[in-house]
């Protein structure tokens, strides 16, 4: 079991580190005017297979396997296949699901929801507006100030930390950071 445990939090290491595959370039953070989705076919070439099942095909990780769930630093996440702004470390917190929760979306234009009747109970999916990823689940028992609980896949997710937003075209977001930031 602490092999289990060590080899997996390697294995996020290196996916933050490296920040997995994105169809979009780091350097140029998100343009959504020159953003055009990748085919099926590069998404296949780009993504792990698990980010590929969970974008592509409305897969699920399982939890507390996943590279955010307990991820503390601060930073964005972005939408793995386009980049998009998603959801700020600021509105993240420990949902005891073992998926990465958070109460409000940073940019709430880059996300759509729709139902999803695909279990026994009604659920309403959480998709990237241009990227069109499946993202995960909104519920409505998350604490305050939203009751909102945003349950995410980290395999839908890039992971930005503070120190790498500017470099990567996501310094906009850098205000949020610092002390008496607008959050």
């Amino acid at each position: 079991m602490r092999a289990t445990r060590i080899i997996g939090l390697a294995i996020a290491a290196l996916l933050i580190g490296s920040g997995g595959a994105v169809a979009q370039s780091q350097a140029t953070g998100w343009n959504p005017a020159t953003f055009k989705k990748p085919s099926d076919a590069e998404l296949k070439r780009r993504l792990t297979r698990e980010q590929y099942a969970v974008t592509q095909q409305e897969g699920t990780e399982q939890p507390y396997h996943n590279a955010y769930w307990d991820n503390h630093a601060a930073g964005i996440y972005v939408d793995v296949v386009s980049g998009e702004p998603l959801f700020s470390s600021l509105d993240k917190y420990d949902s005891r699901t073992g998926w990465p929760s958070f109460t409000r979306p940073l940019e709430p234009a880059n996300l759509q929801t729709k139902d999803d009747h695909r279990l026994a109970e009604d659920r309403t999916e959480v998709r990237s507006a241009h990227g069109d990823s499946h993202l995960g689940h909104v519920f409505d028992d998350g604490p305050p100030p939203t009751g909102k609980r945003y349950c995410m896949n980290s395999a839908a997710l890039r992971f930005i930390p503070v120190a790498r937003l500017e470099a990567e075209g996501y310094g906009k977001y850098l205000a949020l950071f610092k002390k008496g930031g607008d959050r």
